[in-house]
């Protein structure tokens, strides 16, 4: 009688347990994360130089200095802002960043204040 038939509440199991009994996943909140790479001060950059030139050719005067770098957006779960820094300061020196020739710059948000800040 107490027995449940299939087809009842959720096929046979509890209402609300998730199947084969893993926990439920909380939710981890969301940052997003701009990682901006350049090149140190004291590397030539000849793809900067050569898009300098470029745009005199092309009547843009009055550009001193011109410099390429990259952007990379980072959507990334963590429990907090102080982790998120943690994991995005690891990932920029080891995978994003070349640490003898290249900086980086971290901007970090999260989903609750809408985005990058």
């Amino acid at each position: 009688m107490g027995l449940l038939q299939p087809g009842q509440l959720g096929r046979g199991r509890a209402v609300g347990l998730p199947r084969f009994n893993k926990p439920a996943r909380l939710p981890v909140p969301l940052f997003h994360a701009r990682v901006l790479v350049s090149l140190r001060a004291s590397v030539l950059d000849p793809a900067g130089e050569a898009t300098r030139a470029a745009a005199e050719r092309l009547g843009v005067e009055g550009i001193r200095r011109l410099r390429i770098g990259k952007a990379i957006e980072v959507e990334l779960e963590a429990t907090d802002r102080a982790e998120a820094e943690a994991k995005l300061g690891l990932l920029s020196d080891r995978l994003l960043a070349n640490p003898v020739i290249e900086d980086w710059k971290l901007v970090i948000g999260d989903t609750s204040t809408g985005g990058l800040g």
